[in-house]
């Protein structure tokens, strides 16, 4: 059986990119050229949508899945396009593996107990179907997840760590404007909420500590927070951290690389905007945004190995 924080932990070794290539298309992103393709050969404006869509996926796939180790895939943007587009997250996701790219689901999920089994079985598991079968709907390699019901609703998705070898990234400190109006309140005992969750995180993840030194059960914590992300990291020190922000959040690479563990390890850093949209900053037509966004990651790579650098040498 696999582990995912372990092959994770390859993956990043195999492509020296701690990465991990955020999908979250809409068709405004999309060139017309794919736009009207698809338009000309559908009479169905949701199958020509959902067939758009993949394509995009597609393409940035093929430009970046020998640099970049991992893609992020937020469901929203799949379920604003209904059936159709639910269908070109399914063949993203089966296609980044056929590429021998890890998926990470972006699905947020929180719930009491049986609903989240539900939820870990549609996005990490199979459903046993009316002839007995199982099959997998979705068959990511980790998920997000929501904790703010307490282990009842995380646990579902902690079995499937260790019984199928998936991941669990756990929201503990996110990268959105007002995430401290909740998150950064003041608890009794003098802790931050975000700072019990990262207690809790890593407590539930002990059990699933690998080879690498990193568990499967993960954190999510925003780049956009460096200070906060270093005081997690602390807290943390077994925890494989989900590090949205870099990018069009605002975050830069030194802002990122404060989730990554003393050994230079332990964090994947997101890019979804600017690697979608990198034709506007690489000035080339939109029709190439496939090439650019290769130009992108290499830079991106380039900046937090650079920023990785600067920390080790500031440390000692």
């Amino acid at each position: 059986m696999t582990h995912f924080a372990d092959h994770l932990a390859d993956k990043v070794c195999q492509t020296g990119n701690p990465t991990v290539l955020g999908l979250d298309p809409v068709l405004e992103y999309i060139p017309d050229s794919i736009i009207d393709y698809f338009k000309d050969q559908c009479g169905d404006a949701g199958l020509a949508s959902g067939l758009a869509l993949y394509e995009f996926n597609r393409r940035l796939i093929d430009s970046t899945a020998d640099l970049i180790p991992a893609v992020k895939l937020q469901l929203a943007y799949y379920e604003q396009y209904g059936p159709h587009g639910l269908e070109a997250l399914r063949q993203t996701i089966q296609y980044a593996h056929k590429k021998d790219m890890l998926v990470i689901a972006d699905a947020k999920r929180n719930d009491i107990g049986s609903t989240a089994g539900a939820y870990a079985k549609a996005y990490l598991g199979s459903a046993r179907l009316i002839d007995g079968t199982e099959q997998a709907a979705f068959d990511a390699d980790a998920i997000t997840v929501n904790a703010y019901l307490g282990l009842d609703g995380v646990r579902p998705f902690l079995d499937f760590c260790g019984e199928a070898g998936k991941g669990v990234f756990i929201l503990v400190r996110t990268s959105n404007p007002s995430a401290g109006d909740l998150q950064d309140l003041i608890l009794s005992d003098g802790r931050t909420v975000f700072e019990a969750m990262a207690d809790h995180v890593a407590a539930w993840g002990k059990p699933y500590i690998g080879e690498s030194g990193y568990s499967s059960v993960g954190a999510v914590v925003g780049a956009t927070w460096p200070l906060q992300a270093a005081r997690l990291r602390r807290l943390m020190p077994q925890t494989l951290i989900l590090v949205p922000g870099y990018g069009a959040q605002g975050a830069s690479a030194d802002d990122a690389v404060c989730s990554f563990g003393p050994d230079g390890g332990g964090a994947l850093v997101n890019a979804s905007r600017s690697m979608m949209n990198a034709w506007k900053k690489h000035n080339l037509p939109i029709e190439q945004f496939d090439l650019a966004a290769r130009q992108e990651a290499i830079s991106m790579k380039n900046d937090l190995r650079q920023a990785l650098e600067r920390r080790a040498a500031s440390s000692v």
